[in-house]
């Protein structure tokens, strides 16, 4: 909408949509923080169709790699939205992405981005070992100077981390009910996502696709969530 002259933002269009008669869940990806606004927080804690799921990429927890990605954020600027958000939508759920082994990536600084994963304890990370790309500014101004076995280390001690968090989140989750839109039949159960957009798993005879049920659940794991319908 930069383009209008009414300038609106991605919350007034989130207002109207949340008004469309039969429809029943609005998820939107991906924020930078730079556009999470305070407007945009209030509508995901406001508006009944609009999920509590918010993917905001950090890619770094350290300021220099952020300066250098030009993010225009430090890590502590990020850290204080996340709380903000959390603050006004309690039972959010936050993703992020995150990139190791960008040029000149120290142990030290690759170490503070394992700091903010602890600190913020994202529900879901999605990290990716840097590679240039051409055209970029990194590629034309940056060596690509961590090593591929270096980068896969830093690759594998994030996705460890973030299965201990997973896990210990989701196991908050053991014996409560929740909301799933269903999507599909896999090996014999239904699977389907919560508003929080985690992946649940459970028994059922009918054909359920597009429906909304609640799911009481019995078994989690850092990666999905297993139950019964409920009624």
């Amino acid at each position: 909408g930069c383009d209008l002259t009414s300038q609106p933002e991605l919350a007034d269009l989130l207002a109207e949509l949340n008004a469309i008669e039969g429809l029943a869940r609005i998820r939107f990806l991906t924020s930078h923080p730079a556009y999470m606004s305070a407007r945009l927080v209030q509508a995901v804690a406001e508006l009944d169709k609009v999920c509590e799921h918010i993917s905001l990429p950090v890619q770094s927890g350290d300021d220099r790699i952020l300066v250098a990605m030009k993010r225009g954020y430090s890590a502590g600027q990020y850290v204080d939205l996340v709380r903000s958000i959390r603050h006004r939508v309690p039972d959010v759920s936050i993703s992020t992405d995150l990139i190791v082994g960008f040029p000149g990536e120290t142990e030290s600084e690759f170490a503070r981005s394992l700091d903010l994963l602890r600190e913020v304890r994202f529900d879901k990370v999605h990290v990716a070992m840097y590679s240039s790309r051409p055209g970029t500014l990194a590629a034309r101004t940056m060596l690509d100077d961590v090593g591929a076995a270096e980068k896969e280390r830093r690759r594998t001690e994030v996705e460890e981390l973030q299965h201990s968090i997973a896990a210990g989140i989701n196991a908050g989750l053991m014996g409560r009910t929740v909301e799933v839109l269903v999507e599909s039949a896999k090996k014999g159960k239904w699977q389907g996502r919560t508003r929080g957009d985690k992946l649940v798993f459970f028994p059922a005879r009918e054909d359920l696709t597009g429906q909304l049920v609640t799911v009481r659940i019995e078994k989690v794991s850092a990666f999905a969530l297993q139950g019964s319908r409920c009624g």
